[in-house]
C-alpha cells in the first residue's frame, strides 16, 4: 500500500488557532489490501467516517487548516496509540497493553469493522504491522504535531477539532434513558483535553445551529484527545462525533437527500469555531 497517508489543506492566510482533522474518513483502498480481506469493497467501509472530509471541506476557505487521512481506518487506525497491538491478530505478539478497544478488535491495526465482522482470513506478521505504522501512522501524527506547533507560534494557542461520525444506533442508550437523542457528541475526556471555555464555545456554536449536543457519552475522546490535549499549555483537543443519519444513508454508504443542507449548516458552525480562535489583529504603532 503506497498511497499517501494524509493531505493538509491550508488556508491562504492562517486566521485562527483552530485546526480541523479527520483521521477516519480515508477511503483509498488498495487492491493489495482488498485481496487480503474476507470482506467486499462495500463492507470494508462500514467503520469508515464516510464523507466527514466533505462536511468540513470549507475550513481552509474560512481560515483554518484541514488535515485529512487518506489511508483507511480498516488498514490502520490513526486514532489509536501505536502500541495498541492486538494479539488475536498479530502472529507471535503477546499482549503488553490491555483495554476494551483491543479486546473488541479495534487496536491500531483493526481486526474487525462495524458489527464485529472480521477483516482478515488469518493473522498478520509483526513486520507488516510495523510497516504500516512507519508508512502511515507516524507521518500522520508528525503532521498533527506540526500543525499544533504552527498554531502556537502564530496565535499562542492551539485548538484541534478531531472530526468523526457515529452510527445512529450508537446513542440508542441515551434515547432509552428518556433523554433527547444527541445529534452530536463532544468529547473532552471529562475536561482533561480541553478548557471549559473552549468546550462551551464549541457546544454553543452547534446548539445555535439547532443541533442537540451531549458531552462525553458514549464517546469521551480517544488517542488524539488523550495524547495532544493539554489545556494547561493552551493546547486543546475536542472530539466531535456526528450522527451519520443526518447526512448519509448508512447502509448504502452514500449521501442522503439532506447532505447539502447539513453541510451548509455545518459550514456556519465551522466559521463560528474558527472565530473562537481568531488571531489578534496587530495595530500599527501610533
Amino acid at each position: 500500500m503506497t498511497q499517501p497517508s494524509y493531505r493538509i489543506l491550508r488556508p491562504t492566510t492562517l486566521a485562527s488557532s483552530v485546526i480541523f482533522a479527520s483521521p477516519h474518513s480515508g477511503r483509498d483502498y488498495s487492491r493489495d489490501f482488498l485481496r487480503t480481506t474476507v470482506l467486499n469493497a462495500h463492507s470494508i467501509r462500514s467503520s469508515e467516517d464516510a464523507f466527514v472530509d466533505d462536511l468540513f471541506a470549507a475550513a481552509p476557505k474560512l481560515g483554518a487548516p484541514l488535515l485529512l487521512a487518506d489511508v483507511p481506518r480498516a488498514y490502520v487506525d490513526l486514532n489509536r496509540a501505536a502500541e495498541e497491538w492486538d494479539p488475536a491478530l498479530i502472529d507471535g505478539h503477546r499482549a503488553t497493553i490491555q483495554n476494551p478497544r483491543i479486546a473488541s478488535g479495534l487496536g491500531v491495526i483493526p481486526r474487525v469493522v462495524a458489527n464485529g465482522r472480521a477483516i482478515y482470513r488469518g493473522k498478520l506478521t509483526a513486520f507488516e504491522v510495523q510497516r504500516r505504522l512507519d508508512a502511515h501512522w507516524h507521518p500522520y501524527h508528525r503532521a498533527v504535531q506540526s500543525l499544533l506547533d504552527e498554531a502556537h507560534a502564530a496565535c499562542g494557542e492551539a485548538i484541534l477539532i478531531d472530526c468523526h461520525s457515529m452510527p445512529h444506533e450508537a446513542v440508542d442508550g441515551v434515547a432509552r434513558a428518556g433523554l433527547r437523542r444527541p445529534d452530536v457528541v463532544l468529547g473532552d475526556r471529562f475536561g482533561a483535553s480541553a478548557g471549559a471555555d473552549v468546550m462551551e464555545r464549541i457546544e454553543s456554536a452547534l446548539t445555535r445551529a439547532g443541533l442537540t449536543v451531549s458531552r462525553n457519552a458514549p464517546f469521551a475522546g480517544a488517542y488524539t484527545a488523550q495524547h495532544y490535549g493539554r489545556p494547561s499549555r493552551r493546547q486543546h483537543v475536542v472530539q466531535i462525533e456526528i450522527d451519520r443519519s443526518l447526512y448519509m444513508n448508512e447502509l448504502e454508504i452514500r449521501p442522503n437527500a439532506h447532505f447539502e443542507t447539513f453541510r451548509h449548516l455545518l459550514t456556519d458552525v465551522i466559521a463560528d469555531m474558527i472565530r473562537m480562535g481568531a488571531r489578534p489583529k496587530r495595530h500599527a504603532a501610533e
